[in-house]
């Protein structure tokens, strides 16, 4: 491990999903760096299956990309609810599911996976939800449905942008498959 010092914070801006934190560090090497992050609250993403297949959502704009993009049901973590708890909140507001169709869940990590990059951090906690097959989905809330084996996966994933949405299928694909 390196030894790296945390000599000050110059800026940090806070808002309810998101904080801007600007700070100088001294290296392992003895150097001064100035170093720009951003911290935000945690994800959650939820992996749909009815009857053997996978709902994605309608694609959503997402304007850092400047277009629409197929996504599984997700959000930002509230800090004063739990990750099973959004669950049942996410897909309602996602896909028009009732929380009485939810047979059940089950978590995919016990502790969060960490998404990092040089200026962004953020968990993401993952879970499968079993829908009931008597419950009709609303279609014009559906982007994509596919078949949860192998092709349907594959097919599913050359669809997907949000790597946290792939790491997710991916995840669930290793254990169930």
């Amino acid at each position: 491990m390196t030894d790296w010092k945390r000599l000050s914070e110059c800026v940090r801006v806070t808002s309810q999903w998101v904080t801007l934190i600007g700070e100088r560090w001294l290296c392992d090497k003895g150097k001064e760096l100035e170093y720009w992050r951003v911290e935000k609250a945690d994800s959650v993403i939820v992996l749909p299956l009815q009857a053997g297949h996978i709902f994605c959502v309608a694609p959503t704009f997402r304007p850092g990309i400047g277009r629409a993009t197929l996504d599984l049901p997700g959000g930002r973590l509230p800090a004063d609810k739990a990750p099973h708890e959004v669950v049942p909140f996410l897909l309602q507001r996602e896909l028009g599911i009732a929380p009485e169709a939810i047979r059940r869940t089950e978590p995919l990590n016990d502790a969060k996976w960490i998404v990092n990059s040089a200026f962004s951090n953020q968990g993401l906690w993952a879970f499968v939800a079993e829908i009931d097959p008597a419950f009709a989905i609303p279609q014009a809330m559906v982007g994509a449905k596919a078949a949860a084996d192998v092709a349907g996966i594959a097919a599913l994933l050359a669809q997907l942008d949000c790597l946290q949405c792939r790491a997710v299928l991916h995840e669930w694909q290793q254990r169930a498959l």
